[in-house]
């Protein structure tokens, strides 16, 4: 049976991200389900609580995995994705908000550039300067978290009126009548 046009494709709903990814295993969804975004953000925020005020080194492992699982693949084989994107997102409809995927995963690799430089540190017997590194990773998902607030998302804007990020690699960032499909209509 055809789908209505509008409505959400298997993909859309397996992911909780509102569109379908044609890269398959390695993509990222676009747009994103900001709902699924902060709980992932919640997620990162405890267990950066737990090896910084805890000590609990071994978070870094699903921590670090977790950056990278999501950068490579959404979602898909990320556990706290998965949760957050097929069980809670789900769950609060009303609150769904659909934002550009690009920046969103220039956030994540941010995340994987921190968590894996925590794990390298607290792996070689620095586990102060890991904590260190792991709470600025905190209060970066903090503010996601909490406010909704993305600063790898800010970064990825000022990347992108610098130049350093092509237009091209985010047309919703740069274009709101994409996001916002009553701007088209009201413009004609």
């Amino acid at each position: 049976m055809p789908e209505a046009p509008g409505s959400p494709t298997s993909t859309q709903q397996s992911t909780g991200a509102g569109a379908p990814s044609a890269g398959g295993l390695f993509s990222f969804p676009n747009p994103v389900n900001d709902v699924a975004a902060r709980t992932v953000a919640t997620g990162v925020v405890l267990m950066s609580l737990g090896i910084v005020i805890g000590g609990w080194g071994w978070l870094l492992v699903p921590l670090t995995y977790g950056f990278w699982a999501r950068v490579l693949t959404g979602p898909t084989l990320s556990p706290l994705g998965r949760l957050a994107s097929q069980v809670v997102a789900p769950r609060l409809p009303q609150f769904e908000r659909l934002v550009p995927g690009p920046p969103k995963r220039f956030a994540q690799a941010i995340g994987v550039g921190f968590s894996t430089t925590a794990s390298l540190l607290w792996a070689s017997g620095h586990s102060g300067g890991a904590r260190i590194v792991v709470a600025m990773l905190a209060a970066a998902a903090f503010l996601e978290a909490a406010f909704g607030f993305c600063l790898g998302c800010r970064i990825f804007a000022a990347l992108m009126r610098l130049g350093v990020i092509p237009d091209t690699v985010c047309d919703e960032c740069n274009d709101l009548s994409r996001r916002i499909p009553g701007l088209t209509a009201s413009s004609d």
